[in-house]
């Protein structure tokens, strides 16, 4: 196996990929390993620090730091299976690949050409050295482009393209584009406090990503800190330079998916007798014809698979029984995320901060950002095309007009939905709509904004929930902001944006429904909380997952409405004949119905979809459901004038992902009782603590 040759000239590493980069000498990167096992990362300059933070990564995740490089090459179904091939699909049909290499020389800086150097290459060294654990005979070496590969395939998916990719493939048209018709599940949490509304006169912020648990988007935390002035503590996702989400000593902030539109669907008019012919302003175009290979891993066995796509000037088309569609979205028209990033951490004031979001290179994603000077702000960021207002671009348009084909440039930072430094003094978002982010009398109004930008405008129960919360206090302290974020419970009546009657599944009559009367009976008794001693949200929880699966199957996911009453007592019939033949009871705890699960530690977690402190489960065992997406990383900062004063996080398993690992799994006690751990920025303090002090190799 080939693997990129690396030259050590006493501690001396020359890194080249047919670029000039800056030599990275070993001996200035320094690992600092806390009691945790959390990496921190001393150095020179920010290029070694590139180099540090993908050793470290590769130390405690080798196996997981590959798959968006696998993924990058196309060759992650090889490994995966089925899964795995999506992205390679996703990949290929976008043209990620494409994109990169048009744009790469022109998007980056020269500073930050030589990151990604440093980056790959550290993870070429670490594979060299660990032969055994490389997962495919292709993927080593990977260079810088593979890198910005990985990261265009990763925030197309964050902005969300495989709603109407998912549907095309459907053949699931009407409607397709609406963006208030997309079923938002999962999420995160972002809040930020000013010191006029907190007791202790301080600026509060809260990173609380509900990420998958154990995927390379899982969070990884670490701490950088070079002499150029990048000291900041947060995490990434596997293949990340930088970390997304965190504080320095100045500022922070974190992210939330929006799920706002930012692609369309264009129906091609095809010639009646000419094949692969699609007309353009009265002329007769052909459709580039794409053949996707690809090796796909089912069980012991590898199956060769061969799809035929389309690319027009639109972008990729999809044939499906009604006809030929093709998709336009941002994401594949920008490649600079990962350096939109590197300078938010260096950012130290607001101005800085938003020169970076000025850079215009995150496809979607809304920030909730607050500093030391009291400030605090919230960006329903994203880039939207200028759309010609005479077409309903809420669902499919006509490809066969230039007219419709907006060009690669977007609206500028001043026509996004934002709200700073309100008077309420808290600003937030939860995955819905970003014109309900802070007090009523100080929201956006949504006629202020462009309506061909999407914005969703329905609320999410996570949300509502909050704001019920933060009425209650003129001013709260740091403890009521933990607690508030940490709240399990859901609000009656009850409430989704895709089922506008949920409520009723509470107020079934036993006499109408006498085969379900007992759990009915049981039911009645939920005051909505979710908590692990709760003993009736269990029933709330399989009544949840029931009705998910009937509206999948039904393809009614993403399209709002109510439900038939019988549908509900289906729901809590199903959930009673799942108790009592797993449980033999119908009044558990939730804690033995969910668990949260790490090696030998099986331990009860509380928390359902859309608590704001939520958790989404997958089947286990023994009936049991194990935690797979939800509470992750947690990150608390609070700010005097001075600058950061403290800084709390959690992770929801450990620092490592290796079994042998003492920190495989230590900080599952924490995080389960909603408790975290003290982190620093200090260098001095952080050595004289640290557990181990070491060099990359």
């Amino acid at each position: 196996m080939r693997i990129a040759c690396t030259l050590l000239l006493c501690g001396l590493t020359i890194l080249s990929f047919g670029q000039t980069v800056a030599p990275v000498d070993l001996n200035n990167i320094t690992i600092a390993r806390d009691e945790w096992g959390v990496p921190h990362i001393f150095t020179q300059t920010d290029v070694e620090a590139a180099y540090g933070l993908a050793w470290a990564h590769c130390e405690d995740n080798f196996e997981q730091v590959q798959e968006p490089f696998l993924a990058a090459k196309g060759i992650f179904g090889a490994v995966l299976g089925k899964e795995g091939a999506l992205f390679d699909a996703i990949s290929f049909l976008i043209k990620s690949r494409e994109v990169v290499e048009e744009k790469y020389e022109t998007t980056f800086s020269p500073k930050f050409k030589q990151m990604l150097t440093a980056y790959a290459s550290a993870v070429n060294r670490y594979a060299e050295l660990h032969p055994k654990e490389i997962r495919h005979k292709k993927l080593f070496p990977i260079t810088p482009k593979d890198i910005a590969v990985a990261y265009n395939i990763s925030t197309s998916l964050i902005s969300n393209i495989q709603f109407n990719l998912g549907r095309l493939f459907e053949n699931n048209l009407e409607p397709i584009t609406s963006s208030n018709k997309k079923n938002l599940s999962a999420g995160s949490n972002g809040i930020a406090i000013a010191p006029h509304k907190t007791q202790e006169g301080k600026t509060f912020l809260v990173s609380n990503s509900h990420q998958p648990l154990r995927s390379y988007l899982s969070w990884y935390e670490v701490h950088i800190h070079t002499e150029e002035g990048w000291n900041f503590t947060g995490a990434t996702f596997c293949g990340g330079i930088t970390p997304f989400v965190g504080t320095n000593e100045h500022l922070g902030w974190t992210h939330c998916v929006n799920y706002n539109d930012y692609s369309d669907v264009f129906e091609l008019k095809m010639h009646p007798k000419e094949k692969l012919k699609y007309q353009l302003d009265g002329k007769w175009l052909d459709l580039e014809e794409r053949i996707w290979k690809a090796t796909v891993k089912v069980w012991i066995f590898k199956f060769g698979i061969r799809k035929k796509f389309y690319w027009s000037k639109y972008g990729p088309v999809v044939k499906n029984k009604t006809g030929f569609y093709a998709l336009r979205f941002p994401s594949n028209m920008v490649i600079g995320a990962p350096e939109q990033w590197y300078h938010m951490n260096k950012a130290t004031n607001l101005d800085e901060f938003k020169a970076a979001l000025n850079l215009q290179q995150q496809p979607s994603i809304s920030t909730t950002y607050a500093d030391k000077e009291g400030n605090i702000l919230f960006v329903d960021n994203g880039l939207f095309p200028y759309r010609n207002p005479n077409y309903n671009w809420k669902n499919i348009v006509p490809g066969d007009t230039s007219a419709t084909l907006w060009a690669p440039n977007f609206m500028p930072m001043d026509s996004i939905l934002t709200v700073e430094n309100p008077p309420s003094g808290y600003v937030f978002h939860m995955n819905g709509t970003g014109f309900n982010s802070t007090a009523d009398a100080d929201n956006p109004n949504p006629a202020d904004y462009n309506p061909t930008m999407g914005y969703i405008t329905g609320n999410l129960p996570r949300q509502l929930r909050f704001k019920d919360l933060i009425a209650q206090y003129d001013q709260l302290s740091y403890e009521d902001f933990k607690r508030i974020k940490y709240d399990y419970k859901h609000r009656f009546p009850l409430y989704t944006r895709t089922i506008q009657n949920w409520d009723l599944i509470r107020h079934l009559s036993p006499k109408k429904y006498p085969k379900i009367a007992d759990i009915i009976a049981v039911f009645s008794k939920w005051d909505g909380n979710a908590d692990v001693h709760n003993k009736q949200a269990a029933i709330f929880l399989l009544s949840t997952i029931y009705i998910s699966d009937y509206r999948s199957e039904r393809g009614l996911s993403d399209i709002p409405g109510t439900m038939e009453e019988a549908t509900f007592a289906d729901a809590l019939l199903y959930a009673k004949k799942y108790l009592l033949k797993h449980f033999k009871s119908l009044e558990i705890e939730l804690g033995d119905l969910q668990k949260h699960v790490r090696g030998t530690k099986v331990e009860p977690v509380g928390g359902v979809g859309e608590s704001i402190a939520a958790m989404y489960t997958v089947p286990w065992k023994k009936g049991m459901r194990q935690s797979d997406l939800g509470e992750s990383f947690i990150l608390f900062a609070t700010y005097n004038k001075n600058g950061v004063e403290k800084i709390e996080s959690i992770n929801c398993y450990g620092a490592s992902n290796r079994p042998e690992s003492p920190h495989y799994n230590d900080q599952m006690d924490l995080y389960l009782q909603q408790k975290t751990k003290v982190m620093s920025l200090n260098k001095t303090t952080i050595l004289e603590t640290a557990k181990k002090i070491y060099h990359p190799q």
